[in-house]
């Protein structure tokens, strides 16, 4: 399942997978990629310079992760233009939440956040409950 929202004609879409080979439930390590597409489909040259992420695991416990780029890069997207990357997160918990945004640069200098749309880190060793 893919997760996509646009801000200023910049599209982010993500798509988590559950590493059942990285994994390992029986000691509380439960590990997604997620793979991060972004399109500028804008008419000016913007470029990432830092990003945020708000984690939430099962048990409703938040990280926040900030820093420059997205792995190692500050990509920059030209009108039309894209990136895409992936990258991963460890769970103590069979499931959890990502959101986040992106700190954005145009030509003239302006910054501005794009969001990156929340998205669930499932597994299947998550127990379903009906509400």
């Amino acid at each position: 399942m893919s997760y996509s929202e646009t801000t200023r004609s910049i599209e982010v879409t993500v798509e988590p997978t559950y590493l059942e080979e990285q994994s390992s439930p029986e000691n509380r390590h439960f590990v997604w990629a997620y793979q991060v597409q972004i399109v500028n489909h804008g008419t000016e040259r913007v470029q990432l310079l830092n990003r945020y992420w708000r984690i939430t695991d099962a048990m409703g416990v938040t990280q926040e992760v900030e820093g420059p780029g997205v792995v190692g890069e500050q990509p920059i997207l030209p009108p039309g233009g894209s990136f895409t990357y992936t990258s991963g997160c460890p769970l103590t918990t069979p499931s959890g939440i990502m959101q986040g945004r992106y700190e954005m640069q145009n030509e003239a200098g302006e910054r501005f956040w794009i969001t990156i749309p929340a998205f669930s880190l499932d597994s299947p060793h998550e127990r379903v409950r009906l509400n």
